[in-house]
C-alpha cells in the first residue's frame, strides 16, 4: 500500500566541520521525530563515519535512517550520495577517502567530531572534509550508482558548489535521478526559472547544520516503504510512485 513519506535527504551531523557540535546522533534523531519527518538521509561532507551512530540512535524509532554523504567533485559541484546500506555507503567511502588530498585546521574549519550514538566522541576526523576530492563529477556519478545509490544534485539554486553555479548548464549524460533544491527558492519557482530541467523531479531539503533547522524543510514522497529502491521509482515517475511538489 502507497503512502505519504516526510523526507530530508540532507542532514548534517557534527562531523561535518561546518555544522554545529549539537548535531550529535541522539540529539538530531530527537530533533527530526519532533519534525514528524519519516526519513532523513545523513550526508555529511565527504564522510559517513557517524552515520552508524545515527541509525543506532534511530533504532526502535517511527524514523528511517538512509545512510549517505555530500561528496565534492573535482569541479566543486556538491552532490547527495544516498545508500540503503552500510555496506554500500562504505564501499563508496572508501573511494572518496583514497581522492582527498589534505589536512582539517580545525581553527580555520572547526572540529570534525564522531560522536556515538550516547553522546560520547569516538574520534575527532583530520581529513580536509570541507575539501574537494579530485574525482569529476561524472566519474563520482557513475561510482554512486556502482553502489546502488542515487545521486541528486545539491542546492542546484545556490551560487556556489552547485552544479548550475559552477559549470551553468546539466549536461543530459550526467544521469542524476534528481535535484536538490532549497526551500527559499520552493517548487513553484525552481520550476518557472529551470524550465529547461522540466524532465527532472526536483526535492526540497533543509541542509540542516544546526538542530533548529531541522523539519524547516522537507519532501512528501508517495512510496510503498522507506528503501532507495522506492524513491529511486518515485523520482523516475514509475508505478505510481512520485514526489508531491508542495512546500511541507
Amino acid at each position: 500500500m502507497l503512502k505519504f513519506f516526510n523526507c530530508d535527504l540532507h542532514i548534517h551531523t557534527c562531523l561535518s566541520p561546518c555544522a554545529d557540535l549539537d548535531m550529535h546522533p541522539a540529539a538530531l534523531v530527537e530533533k527530526a521525530l519532533e519534525s514528524r519527518l519519516d526519513i532523513i538521509a545523513i550526508c555529511d561532507h565527504n564522510s559517513s563515519e557517524n552515520v552508524p551512530y545515527i541509525i543506532k540512535a534511530a533504532q526502535g524509532r517511527k524514523l528511517h535512517v538512509l545512510p549517505g554523504m555530500e561528496i565534492t567533485t573535482s569541479e566543486e559541484v556538491h552532490v547527495l550520495a544516498v545508500f540503503d546500506s552500510l555496506e554500500n555507503l562504505a564501499g563508496m567511502q572508501s573511494t572518496i577517502y583514497q581522492h582527498l588530498q589534505g589536512e582539517n585546521d580545525e581553527r580555520r574549519f572547526g572540529i570534525q567530531a564522531i560522536v556515538n550514538e550516547k553522546g560520547e566522541v569516538e574520534g575527532i576526523n583530520n581529513k580536509l572534509l570541507i575539501g574537494a576530492t579530485d574525482l569529476p563529477l561524472n566519474e563520482v556519478i557513475n561510482c554512486i550508482h556502482k553502489w546502488n545509490g542515487l545521486a541528486i544534485a545539491a542546492h542546484i539554486d545556490r551560487e556556489s558548489f552547485s552544479v548550475l553555479g559552477q559549470l551553468g548548464f546539466i549536461d543530459k549524460k550526467i544521469k542524476f535521478d534528481a535535484l536538490e533544491i532549497t526551500p527559499a527558492m520552493g517548487f513553484k519557482k525552481a520550476r518557472i526559472k529551470y524550465r529547461e530541467l522540466c524532465n527532472y523531479t526536483f526535492i526540497i531539503s533543509s541542509d540542516s547544520h544546526y538542530l533548529k533547522d531541522i523539519g524547516m524543510a522537507a519532501t512528501r514522497v508517495l512510496l510503498e516503504e522507506a528503501s532507495v529502491a522506492e524513491l529511486k521509482m518515485a523520482f523516475a515517475r514509475q508505478n505510481c510512485r512520485c514526489v508531491l511538489e508542495e512546500e511541507c
